[in-house]
């Protein structure tokens, strides 16, 4: 009796212990210095690196290409602004919710995969922070909307989740005849690979005039 006694003790130590490393890990990520979402370097977080021949063709619609992403099943994404930059621009990825990568598609191309990329983690007093923390709890048919610089709001539900390495390119690449909307951050508990999902376009709404 006494030996399950101490063995139980050990066990609740164990598991007050990971609780508090776990509370400590989010309150430590706050810095921009520390290993907030890529261990051991949170600038290396992995989004993908288009090369020339590998970006998307330009394309018409609003001049400015920031994009409003609303995700109703995720606690942090409601209306938050997702500038269009290179996937080096960690002082962007940093300081938002996403991230669009320059080179992929826009919702108003009628063949596109519209690629956004955020921190699992990111930083503390900033947009990133637990941006995409519950990016894996989104379902099959959960909507995600997308709004552009000229009010038009985009409809995408969900359709598949996966993981890919970190040198996969081909969940950039579009769909032929679709547009797809594709959401990105790291895995746990290492932050190695990159949990995706893709949602396709079901509903274009123009702004009124």
């Amino acid at each position: 009796m006494r030996i399950k006694t101490i063995i139980s003790w050990i066990v609740s130590l164990a598991m007050i212990g990971a609780g508090v490393a776990l509370i400590a890990s989010f309150f430590l990520a706050g810095s921009r210095d520390s290993a907030a979402t890529n261990s051991p370097n949170p600038d290396s977080f992995n989004v993908p690196q288009l090369g020339t021949d590998q970006k998307q063709p330009a394309s018409t619609g609003p001049e400015d290409k920031t994009l409003k992403l609303t995700i109703p099943a995720m606690n942090r994404i409601e209306g938050d602004t997702v500038p269009d930059v290179p996937g080096t621009d960690m002082d962007a990825l940093g300081s938002h919710a996403a991230i669009h990568l320059e080179g992929t598609g826009y919702p108003w191309q009628n063949e596109a995969n519209v690629y956004l990329a955020g921190h699992r983690l990111g930083y503390a007093n900033t947009d990133s922070w637990l941006a995409f923390w519950d990016l894996d709890n989104l379902e099959n048919g959960d909507e995600v909307f997308v709004e552009d610089a000229n009010g038009t709001r985009y409809t995408y539900k969900v359709s598949r989740e996966f993981v890919v390495g970190p040198s996969d390119l081909s969940v950039t690449r579009p769909e032929p005849g679709k547009n797809i909307l594709t959401l990105q951050t790291c895995t746990l508990p290492d932050y190695s690979q990159r949990l995706i999902v893709q949602a396709e376009l079901v509903d274009t709404e123009q702004k009124a005039a």
